[in-house]
């Protein structure tokens, strides 16, 4: 039996075994889109409306939400695995109770472990599963390897879009290279669209027109629209503030929004057996890293 076959055999037992939370990647097919801002927002206002919910910062190298939150964790993911720390404390509490993990230097690490450093990780994620009921991954963006892993091994994906051309170009680039990976599961991938800094709800709902019109005649993939943002300075003022918006201005059109793009997320029929849980998703991640050699 190879790596890979234990793996396999791992994820099935993780299936019996353990209480998964419903984990969502959000990502885009190009910077500077608004993709972390609207991860921590998302946080929040699902925080808001009672789940408990944990951001793993994914974006290596760049620490996106530790800046916007203005919060700077004394470990990440990376000592989990190395340095014996445990899942409480590579966990940072952020605003109005939810948690915050790092990525550190990167999941790329994960792939060369051995075999007893893998099944201490699962148990520790197992553990990450059973206390929180969201896990929201935040990206990178583009169409890097680990962007592209985690949009196939995570079993709902959000992706950020904006008005600009190159935006909606590159989620097109993302999709197609997405639907061309032998590994995408069609069946149960569900991905979602949110149209971020649009002018009106029309400008949005386009948007998600012109690009769903395009996959579903190229590409095999559904998508679903989520629902829109509208343009406004004070979303770009919390970052700048390290107070996002959905704490500073939370009954502005923008924290608004979000909030009934929760509630659309929330409502949206999603079965207990597609909760995959952290777990589950990151040793899918490893198996597809250590397939890509």
């Amino acid at each position: 039996m190879d790596q890979a076959d234990k793996l396999r055999e791992k994820m099935e037992l993780l299936k019996e075994k353990t209480s998964s939370a419903r984990v969502i990647a959000v990502t885009s097919g190009k910077g500077g889109v608004g993709k972390t801002s609207v991860s921590v927002n998302l946080a929040l206002e699902l925080r808001k409306q009672g789940e408990k919910v944990v951001i793993l910062d994914a974006d290596f190298g760049l620490a996106n939400v530790e800046v916007m939150l203005g919060i700077r964790p004394r470990y990440n993911l990376v000592d989990l695995v190395f340095n014996n720390r445990t899942i409480e404390e590579i966990i940072t509490e952020g605003p109005m109770g939810i948690g915050f993990i790092s990525g550190g230097s990167g999941v790329q690490d994960l792939v060369n472990l051995e075999k007893g450093q893998l099944k201490k990780l699962i148990a520790k994620l197992v553990k990450l599963d059973n206390l929180y009921d969201v896990v929201i991954i935040d990206t990178g963006a583009g169409i890097s390897d680990s962007v592209l892993e985690f949009v196939l091994t995570s079993p709902e994906v959000l992706l950020i879009v904006t008005p600009e051309p190159t935006s909606i170009t590159d989620a097109y680039s993302l999709l197609k290279a997405v639907n061309r990976n032998k590994e995408f599961d069609r069946k149960n991938k569900f991905i979602k669209v949110i149209t971020n800094r649009v002018e009106s709800e029309e400008e949005g709902r386009e948007i998600y027109e012109k690009i769903s019109i395009v996959v579903s005649k190229f590409l095999n993939i559904r998508l679903d629209y989520l629902g829109y943002i509208p343009q406004d300075k004070r979303m770009g003022d919390g970052v700048i503030e390290q107070s996002p918006i959905s704490i500073s201005v939370p009954n502005s059109e923008p924290a608004v929004r979000i909030r009934e793009i929760c509630s659309n997320l929330l409502e949206l029929p999603f079965e207990e057996d597609k909760k995959m849980g952290i777990a589950r998703v990151l040793l899918e991640f490893i198996r597809s890293k250590k397939n890509r050699g």
